[in-house]
This record gives C-alpha cells, sequence and structure tokens, in this order.
C-alpha cells in the first residue's frame, strides 16, 4: 500500500509541475526530444514503430509522428479498449486522428489487436517519471505494463521526460514494466541499465 501512495503523490508532484512550465518550454523540450529521437540509430533504422500521442502537458509527440510517418516508418499507435488493455492500429498523417476513449486521440485505421506491438522495432511510451532503472511511472491504469510485457528483451524501449522527470528512485510493483531508455530535451536519448 505504501508504494501505491508514494506513487500517487509523486504523479500529482509531476503533474503539478507539468502544468506549471510554460507553454514555449513545454514546445521546445518536444522539439528537442524529436529531433534527439530522430537522430537514434535504431530509430533511423526502425520499419515500424510504436508509439503515442501526447495529451496535456506530456511532452508533444504530434511533430515526431508526423516526421517518422513522413519519412516512411510504418507508426502504431494505441486505442484504448474498456479493459484498459492497448490494442493497435497504423498512424497515417495527422487527419487519421479520431477522439478515442477518454478524449485520447486515436487512429482511425482498422485494429490490429494487442499483439501488434510485438511487432515494432522501437517502442516510444509515455511515463511521468522513470528512474535510472528504467522503472516507469504512469498514470495508474498498467495499460502500458501490460504491452510493454509483450516486447521483446531486444526491442528498445523509451519513455518520454521533461528533465526533471528522471529520477534515482521510482517506487515499483512486481507487474510494473521497465523503459531501456528515456529520452529527455537536455540529454537527447539515455539508455539505462
Amino acid at each position: 500500500m505504501q508504494d501505491i501512495v508514494s506513487k500517487n503523490d509523486l504523479r500529482a508532484e509531476v503533474l503539478g509541475r507539468r502544468a506549471a512550465m510554460p507553454p514555449d518550454d513545454r514546445a521546445s523540450a518536444a522539439r528537442s526530444i524529436r529531433d534527439a529521437l530522430l537522430s537514434v540509430p535504431e530509430v533511423e533504422m526502425a520499419g515500424t514503430i510504436a508509439a503515442y500521442v501526447s495529451i496535456d502537458t506530456e511532452p508533444d509527440t504530434r511533430s515526431l509522428l508526423f516526421a517518422l510517418w513522413k519519412r516512411g516508418t510504418y507508426v502504431l499507435l494505441p486505442r484504448l479498449l474498456p479493459d484498459g488493455d492497448l490494442d493497435w492500429a497504423s498512424y497515417e498523417g495527422p487527419d487519421s486522428l479520431v477522439p478515442g476513449a477518454r478524449g485520447c486521440p486515436e487512429p482511425s485505421e482498422p485494429p490490429r489487436g494487442p499483439g501488434a506491438v510485438a511487432s515494432a522495432d522501437v517502442v516510444l511510451a509515455p511515463a511521468l517519471a522513470v528512474d535510472r532503472t528504467g522503472v516507469r511511472l504512469g498514470r495508474g491504469g498498467g495499460s502500458y505494463d501490460r504491452a510493454l510485457a509483450r516486447v521483446g528483451p531486444a526491442i528498445l524501449t523509451v519513455a518520454l521526460l521533461y528533465d526533471p522527470e528522471l529520477l534515482q528512485t521510482v517506487p515499483a510493483e512486481p507487474h510494473d514494466q521497465r523503459v531501456r531508455a528515456v529520452a529527455t530535451p537536455s540529454d537527447g536519448l539515455l539508455r539505462l541499465t
């Protein structure tokens, strides 16, 4: 129970800090993260990338999605299922996004199933915080823990963060799935141990 309280406190702290960040700073951070990711060898060579459409004050992914799509990468985006799991469908440009479950934008293309994430060469995941061992703090629904559990051990999994969200430790539970790297505005891609 203590970890759950700690996770909730940490979520509230991060969300408050994000809400206080000036929009121009968020936009600049998103550009830095996009540019860094586009130059990562695994991203450059990836045939398929599973990503997500950012919401609220998350580091914006829309220009990254567009850039990946324009250079011919097959981009999979999640569709939230009623049980909280994630289905996946292809991104066919900004006009292919429609309002989905809980108002989150999702692709209008036919679903490919929850297992489609396993075909990705790189997986980009949202996070509120990540520690130096890859423990990822999400929003608490477990959707990405289920998705990341389907991804092979050699696949690069990356959480997109603002600089202060890479922490020394993040509370963990047995079901939590780790990411193998983070992308931040100041440091670009950082591989974790």
